[in-house]
C-alpha cells in the first residue's frame, strides 16, 4: 500500500519539479511565464512539419512571417544549424514575384573577412550636409523605431544590449529615450508627433529638452516620424490607466491621464517648414536629421525634392529618409490601415527613389529600408534597388522570443515582449536574450556578405537591380529594374562612393567608421552556428 502511494505521487513530484525548473531557468520566457502548460507549445513545434504537411498548412503559407522565415530567425538568434536539407519545398511552378537572385559563374572574393561580420554603411550619414556628427555607421542592419510602452522594458534592454554587441544601433521610437535604452547601444532617437521626452508642458516641442535627452546618451542620429507603415496617417492613444508613473516622467506627460498622439506634427506645416525645423535641430545638436515616413501620395516627395536642390537660398536637406512599408509592422492599428493604407514597401520604395535620384541627390541621402525586410532574400532586394541600410522591427522581437502570437494590442504577449504586464515581462530575461538579439544580426550580416560574394561584389549596396529576378513561375524572370522602372544606372551608388566603399571592405578598414571598436564590446555570441 504504501508503495503503491508512492509510485501514484510520482506524477506530482515530477510535475512539481519541471515547475520548479521552469520558473527558475532563463533560458525559455514561454516556460517561465506558463510552467510545464509551457512544454506542449514544443511539443507541437517539433512535430510541426508533419501536422502542417498533412492537416494544416506548408512550410510557407504563415504570415506575416512564414513557419520557414521564423525558423530562420530562431535558429540564426540561437547560434545553431540554420541550413535546409533536400532542396527547396517552394513552389517555385506557380509563386508569382519570388525574387532570385543571379550569381556570377567567375565571381571573386572581395571583402575580407571579420569576426563580427563587419558591414559599415556605404555613405557617411550627415557626410553630404557637413553635419559636425556625421559618422559612417557600422552596421547596414539597424534595428527600427519600437518606443517603450509597446514593449516591455526587459525587451527594449535586450535589444538595445543586443546591438551593442553586434555593432549596431537601435531607434528609440516615438515614446522617448528611456532607462531601458541605455545599455550600451547607439541610438537613433525618433521625434513623433507627440514629442514625447521633447515637450513642454502644452505638448509642443521642446528644442532644448531635446538637447538634453541628446546628450545624456548615446545619440547618433535623429529621426522625425512623418507617418509608420502600420498605421500611416493616423495618430495614437495612450490610456490613462497605462500612464504609469515612469512612462509619463519618460515622455513627459501626466501620470494616468489619457495622452493622444495627433496625426500630424505641430511644429511645422508643409515641406518648407519642414526643412526649417530639421536645420534648427542639427545647427543645434550637430547630429545628422532625416524623415520616416509610408508612401501615399507623391506631391510630398516631389516638393521635398524640389526644395533640396534648389539653389536659392542657404542649403537645406534631411540627411537621411527611412521609407517603411504600409504591410504594417509593430504598431497596432485598425484593420483597415494595416491593410490598405500606404504603399507596399518595394512601390513606395521605387517610387521615392526616382524622385530623388532624378533630382541629383541619391548620393546625398542614406536610404534606409523598413518593412519585413530583416531576411537575407528580402534584404538583398531591399539593396539592389537603392537601401543603403535596413531596420529591422518585427524580425528584432523574434529574435528574442516573439512566437508571433499577434496579441500585441491586448498587452497578453506570453513571452513579455510586447507588454507591459509585470508578470509576463519578467520571462523574458534581457541578459540571456541580448545575445540572441546580437546573433541574429550578425548572422544576417554574414549572410548578406556570402550572397554579395556570390554576385561578385564585395558590399550588398554594389548589388545592382539587373542582379535580381521576380518571377512568373518557372515561365519567366523579369528583372528588378524593369518591374520598377529603372532606367540605367538607377539603384546604383555614384562611381565615387562605390569606389570608396570596396576599398574599406577588400582591406577591412573598419576602425574609424563612427562606431564602437569591437575590441570593446563583450563577445556576441553564446554558441558558434554549427555547420
Amino acid at each position: 500500500m504504501k508503495w503503491s502511494r508512492i509510485v501514484a505521487s510520482l506524477p506530482f513530484v515530477a510535475t512539481a519539479g519541471v515547475a520548479a525548473r521552469d520558473l527558475t531557468q532563463k533560458d525559455h520566457s514561454l516556460l517561465r511565464n506558463f510552467p510545464v502548460l509551457g512544454h506542449a507549445r514544443y511539443g507541437l513545434e517539433l512535430i510541426g512539419p508533419e501536422l502542417r504537411q498533412y492537416i494544416v498548412a506548408s512550410n510557407d503559407e504563415e504570415r506575416p512571417f512564414s513557419r520557414h522565415q521564423r525558423a530562420w530567425i530562431y535558429r540564426s538568434a540561437k547560434g545553431v544549424n540554420n541550413y535546409v536539407g533536400f532542396g527547396t519545398d517552394n513552389d517555385m511552378e506557380t509563386l508569382q514575384g519570388y525574387p532570385i537572385i543571379k550569381h556570377r559563374t567567375f565571381a571573386r572574393s572581395m571583402a575580407a573577412e571579420t569576426e563580427d561580420h563587419a558591414i559599415p554603411c556605404a555613405k557617411v550619414l550627415g557626410g553630404a550636409r557637413g553635419r559636425a556628427k556625421a559618422f559612417r555607421p557600422r552596421s547596414v542592419v539597424n534595428v527600427s523605431a519600437m518606443s517603450f510602452g509597446s514593449l516591455s522594458g526587459n525587451a527594449i534592454m535586450a535589444i538595445n544590449a543586443g546591438v551593442h554587441l553586434a555593432g549596431a544601433m537601435h531607434n528609440t521610437g516615438e515614446g522617448g529615450l528611456s532607462t531601458y535604452h541605455r545599455q550600451g547601444g547607439e541610438l537613433i532617437l525618433q521625434i513623433g508627433t507627440g514629442y514625447f521626452g521633447c515637450r513642454d508642458e502644452n505638448g509642443e516641442f521642446d528644442l532644448e529638452r531635446l538637447v538634453a535627452v541628446v546628450e545624456s546618451a548615446p545619440v547618433k542620429a535623429i529621426e522625425i516620424k512623418l507617418s509608420q507603415g502600420a498605421k500611416p496617417g493616423l495618430g495614437g492613444v495612450l490610456p490613462g490607466t497605462k500612464v504609469t508613473k515612469e512612462i509619463a516622467e519618460i515622455r513627459g506627460v501626466v501620470e494616468g491621464k489619457t495622452v493622444v498622439s495627433p496625426s500630424r506634427h505641430t511644429a511645422f506645416h508643409d515641406e518648407d517648414s519642414m526643412l526649417d525645423f530639421v536645420e534648427r535641430i542639427a545647427t543645434r545638436t550637430g547630429l545628422p536629421v532625416g524623415i520616416k515616413s509610408a508612401v501615399g501620395e507623391m506631391a510630398f516627395w516631389h516638393r521635398l525634392a524640389d526644395l533640396m536642390s534648389s539653389t536659392d537660398g542657404p542649403r537645406r536637406g534631411v540627411d537621411f529618409i527611412t521609407i517603411d512599408g504600409g504591410e504594417g509592422g509593430t504598431g497596432a492599428a485598425p484593420i483597415v490601415f494595416s491593410d490598405s493604407v500606404a504603399l507596399p514597401w518595394a512601390v513606395g520604395f521605387s517610387r521615392v527613389y526616382k524622385t530623388f535620384y532624378e533630382a541629383g541627390l541619391s548620393d546625398d541621402i542614406v536610404f534606409i529600408a523598413s518593412g519585413k525586410l530583416g531576411l537575407p532574400l528580402t534584404a538583398t532586394q531591399a539593396f539592389a534597388m537603392g537601401a543603403d541600410m535596413i531596420n529591422v522591427a518585427r524580425e528584432a522581437m523574434l529574435a528574442i522570443g516573439c512566437l508571433q502570437t499577434q496579441k500585441c494590442h491586448e498587452d497578453t504577449c506570453p513571452t513579455g515582449v510586447a507588454t507591459q504586464n509585470k508578470w509576463l515581462a519578467h520571462g523574458l530575461d534581457p541578459q540571456q536574450k541580448k545575445h540572441r538579439m546580437a546573433n541574429y544580426v550578425l548572422t544576417l550580416r554574414k549572410d548578406l556578405l556570402k550572397i554579395s560574394d556570390a554576385i561578385g561584389v564585395a558590399h550588398p549596396a554594389l548589388i545592382g537591380p539587373e542582379d535580381l529576378e521576380l518571377m512568373d513561375g518557372v515561365r519567366r524572370g523579369v528583372a528588378l529594374d524593369e518591374v520598377f522602372g529603372y532606367p540605367e544606372g538607377y539603384g546604383r551608388l555614384g562611381l565615387d562612393l562605390a569606389a570608396e566603399i570596396e576599398r574599406i571592405m577588400v582591406e577591412g578598414d573598419f576602425v574609424h567608421l563612427g562606431g564602437e571598436n569591437e575590441d570593446n564590446r563583450e563577445t556576441a555570441a553564446t554558441e558558434q552556428p554549427t555547420r
